[in-house]
């Protein structure tokens, strides 16, 4: 068990939480929420000693290993990628080391046999000899073929060097597993595997996460940072954000008999539950769930921006064609012959298990890149407006305020600054943020800045790649529900499952193997379909 002890967090010019007093307990995930700044990461660095509170402690139980997602994506180049993954238990490959490098001693004695010995019983106890085999694999389930298993780190694309160290951080199944924002950079397959293992996961699993569907499908309680303070809520995202909501309501209701208030949350727990009871973690939380009073449900300090894209004319008969488009990167073909019609009421979703596919697709409709061949035919009633996966090079080595900065990308009428701030307000840049030099914003500013560009552009066509990277739940939630009632055409990419699923009326696979397309189709249902097609496939391949 880990135990967070009456823990404080104060920097020079702010304070973010104090008197913190949690457990977590085995068979549990706990999900990491709060506003972007609110100290999510930092919590995680405290709990694992890489950071030290500036008041209170953090212990966990005699014995018991405690294993984090290393973000530093280049930290082991010179590290064979079986090795990198072994490392994540760091006493067992200690072992190993020294048990190898004892043997490959060209005046071997006595001592050493000894030693030897000592090491090989102490390898065993650990399950040392199963080792490679776990290691191997996590590595294949991560979509890491064992032909790269024994190169160096330094081989690999960057994203293949995520899934390794997401395999190095799940090795050994340690005690408390840490896992700062696990789904970037994994694809769908990657990212349902993961679901599945934390799902069945015996022990500690802390995440900070923006995906909701994976925060829902893996979570039995939220860890809220808000108000100043950490607080446990039973349930998982959508649990909390709902009875957040139910508590706002409540609070504002103050005419309300308290036996109303109580029934209204005794339906809510009651539906919610019902729902829950599809969840692998359902049983144990559908008990706490039933123990819930009012006292229990809080009202968040969470603001939403207010996203709304309304295109200046409707779109004609044709959106757009691609055309036998081929792309190659550094010698290396990304896309091959790649031929598709987009119709006007469709909202597309681009996926791929490699990002540079998709991304560099999007890039090449956008006409932001061209391609080696092929053509790219968009409508003549077309407007269109792109926000990239990379919107750095839109404030690079800029000193615009802002407020100046947004004003480039509005007609006369909007260009007044009463317009603007107010437009800006309602995409939470308030009072002197507007002021601010735009280079210097998070990377969650530039994308709201962005997407101020992109409504004021009133298109009819949206092209984003990735669009909720850097964004914090509530402006994924907020852009979700704008895409979702958006009269135009949609063309995106996204890892998120809830994103990708309450948007798209069509999805295009960008595989290696070409295109799999999918009209007419959620993305559940093509899960569904990919998941029948590869059950079929093994049947064959094991005749």
């Amino acid at each position: 068990m880990l135990t967070v002890n009456n823990v404080s967090m104060q920097f020079s010019d702010r304070k973010l939480y104090d008197d913190v007093n949690l457990k977590f307990t085995p068979g549990n995930c706990y999900g990491v929420i709060g506003a972007n700044g609110a100290g999510k990461s930092t919590f995680l660095k405290i709990i694992e000693g890489k950071l030290k509170p500036t008041s209170g402690n953090v212990s966990m139980g005699p014995n018991e290993r405690m294993s984090s997602l290393n973000q530093d994506h280049f930290a082991f180049e010179d590290s064979i990628v079986m090795d990198t993954v072994i490392r994540g238990h760091q006493k067992l490959y200690d072992i190993m080391t020294e048990k190898n490098a004892i043997y490959m001693k060209p005046d071997f004695s006595d001592a050493d046999g000894i030693r030897a010995a000592e090491l090989e019983a102490e390898f065993g106890e650990m399950g040392g000899w199963e080792a490679e085999a776990e290691a191997s694999q996590m590595l294949q389930a991560l979509g890491i073929d064992d032909s790269l298993h024994n190169v160096l780190m330094s081989e690999l694309t960057e994203s293949q060097k995520v899934k390794v160290l997401l395999g190095q951080a799940l090795f050994g199944h340690p005690d408390v597993l840490l896992l700062d924002e696990p789904t970037n950079g994994l694809d769908v397959q990657s990212i349902s595997w993961l679901e599945n293992f934390l799902a069945g996961y015996e022990n500690t699993v802390i995440v900070v996460s923006h995906d909701r569907h994976f925060l829902n499908q893996v979570c039995t309680h939220m860890c809220d940072v808000d108000f100043g303070k950490i607080t446990l809520f039973v349930g998982n995202y959508d649990f909390w954000m709902e009875s957040s909501e139910l508590a706002a309501q409540l609070k504002a209701n103050a005419n309300a008999k308290k036996a109303d208030q109580i029934k209204q949350l005794q339906e809510f727990v009651a539906r919610f539950s019902a729902n829950a009871s599809k969840s692998k973690q359902a049983t144990s939380r559908k008990k706490q769930l039933e123990k819930i009073t009012l006292d229990d449900i809080k009202p968040s300090s969470r603001k939403y921006p207010y996203i709304k894209f309304t295109p200046e004319r409707d779109l004609g008969n044709d959106l757009l064609r691609v055309e036998h488009v081929s792309k190659a990167i550094d010698g290396v073909t990304i896309l091959d012959d790649v031929s598709f019609t987009l119709r006007p009421d469709e909202k597309t979703a681009f996926i791929s298990r490699n990002d540079l596919t998709t991304t560099t697709l999007m890039q090449i409709i956008a006409g932001d890149v061209q391609p080696d061949s092929g053509n790219v035919v968009w409508g003549q009633t077309t407007s269109t407006t792109y926000l990239p996966k990379n919107v750095n090079d839109y404030f690079a080595n800029n000193d615009l305020s802002v407020l100046d900065w947004l004003r480039q990308f509005a007609s006369k009428e909007e260009s007044d600054n009463t317009f603007l701030r107010g437009f800006l307000g309602k995409m939470l840049f308030s009072g002197d943020d507007v002021n601010r030099a735009v280079d210097v914003m998070s990377g969650g500013e530039k994308v709201r800045a962005m997407l101020s560009k992109m409504m004021l552009s009133k298109a009819n066509v949206l092209l984003l790649d990735d669009p909720t990277n850097h964004l914090d739940l509530e402006s994924i939630t907020a852009l979700n529900d704008s895409l979702v009632a958006f009269n135009g055409a949609i063309v995106f990419t996204s890892h998120d499952h809830e994103f990708i699923q309450t948007i798209a009326n069509r999805i295009i696979e960008v595989s290696s193997k070409g295109l799999v397309d999918r009209a007419d189709t959620t993305y559940d249902e093509f899960l569904g379909h990919e998941q029948v097609q590869a059950q079929v496939a093994a049947l064959y391949d094991g005749e």
